[in-house]
């Protein structure tokens, strides 16, 4: 009997959704702009995850120290940095492997590399290259590097200077994914507000069919039953449609993504993660749908 029952109103629901092909459409394209926004937001953050993941992996900070200092006592130094638990790595680059670096890195630029001839000595200092575990460890590291009792060695530490990208960096994230949410609300509310028109002007056209329905006795789901399903009907059309368009578009989008932020491919992870994708699509899209038709049945369908 349910299953009958259930047969029946998709039938009536599909119907309904058809015969009002223009509340229809705009239904569906508001849903569509819903959803691609939610699911622009979800891969943004996956992104953003992966960037900033990226760029913690190369942040480090250099310590570079006097001129006058010996080997000897640096690598003290290198000894006492690396009990601290913040300390992932540290390699001791000398001033002869800095100039080689230096040189190595300039070899095509002949007015730098006749500037250092002419100098006639290693203008470059030794350093310490300290990797932390994690980017927020750095400021810690820098604070003991001020406090330390061989203060006074250091020439300078690059910390401030890479600040400030890094939290550049946080700061944006942070901040075009709270736009993101906020759009979401928005184009969420129109969706609801949309389809809930849609369904009730339904009501009004089938007031007479719905009496006499009720005249013979059917049942609160044999009357609401239809609308419920136009309102998914049309989350439905919104989910096949945003997800074939996000297919093609990131297809296309992929190896321009992966020259800005190597090895990582959009598209290979739409496809790894096709089925959450697709989840996250139909909560966002047949959700919205039915709440707005539900809103709408029990406002101005009283059975």
């Amino acid at each position: 009997m349910f299953l009958i029952s259930l047969k029946r109103a998709i039938k009536s629901g599909w119907k309904s959704f058809r015969r009002q092909g223009g509340l229809s459409f705009a239904t569906i394209f508001i849903l569509i702009l819903t959803i691609s926004l939610v699911t622009s937001l979800f891969f943004f953050q996956k992104t953003s995850e992966y960037l900033v993941e990226s760029l913690k992996e190369k942040v480090d900070m250099y310590v570079y120290f006097q001129e006058e200092l010996t080997n000897d006592r640096i690598l003290e130094i290198r000894e006492e940095l690396s009990k601290m638990p913040e300390v992932k790595e540290i390699v001791y680059i000398s001033r002869e492997e800095a100039l080689e670096r230096f040189v190595e890195r300039h070899q095509g630029d002949q007015d730098i590399i006749g500037s250092l001839d002419e100098l006639g000595r290693n203008p470059l200092l030794a350093s310490l290259n300290i990797k932390a575990w994690d980017a927020t460890q750095y400021a810690a590291i820098s604070s003991f590097l001020t406090n330390a009792s061989f203060n006074d060695l250091i020439y300078k530490v690059d910390y401030q200077q890479k600040k400030s990208a890094i939290d550049k960096i946080f700061s944006i994230t942070d901040s075009i994914n709270t736009a993101g949410v906020a759009a979401s609300i928005v184009f969420a509310v129109v969706a609801v507000l949309v389809a809930f028109n849609t369904v009730r002007l339904a009501i009004y056209n089938r007031r007479e069919e719905i009496e006499t329905m009720r005249l013979v006795g059917a049942s609160n789901w044999f009357i609401r039953g239809p609308f419920l399903v136009q309102g998914m009907i049309g989350g439905i059309f919104a989910v096949l449609t945003t997800l074939i368009v996000f297919g093609i578009g990131l297809y296309f989008l992929a190896p321009h993504i992966e020259f800005l932020i190597p090895g990582y491919n959009i598209f290979n992870y739409f496809l790894n993660n096709l089925w959450l994708v697709v989840m996250f699509q139909l909560a966002a899209g047949v959700g919205l749908g039915a709440l707005s038709s539900w809103i709408a049945v029990m406002r101005y369908l009283r059975v």
